[in-house]
């Protein structure tokens, strides 16, 4: 299963941590997976766009962390569809994604 957790600070998204592999199909295969890394991805990379200090993040496997470091309209409008996409994703998988905000 792969837990998502966001924590927030004074109403902001401070933090998103993405563990775990989602185990819905084999490696490769993988739907969920794919889409969660997918998701991530593009949030980590449109935020560094418009300010490459916004952001600090670690990519592992099966290990994102994404550090806030500054909020604008854009980035916070970045953070908020990212996790409106997530959670719908775990309400149509709640076997293989968790997500704790």
């Amino acid at each position: 299963m792969t837990n998502i957790k966001v924590l927030k600070k004074d109403e902001y998204i401070a933090n998103i941590e993405v563990k775990g592999h989602s185990d819905y199909d084999d490696i490769g295969k993988d739907i969920v997976c794919a889409s969660i890394s997918s998701m991530v991805t593009l949030a980590i990379n449109s935020i560094v766009r418009f300010n490459e200090n916004a952001i600090e993040y670690t990519v592992k496997d099966g290990y994102i962390n994404i550090d806030i470091k500054m909020h604008n309209e854009y980035i916070d409008t970045l953070l908020i569809s990212l996790i409106d996409l997530l959670q719908d994703l775990a309400k149509s998988y709640p076997k293989n994604v968790k997500i704790i905000i």
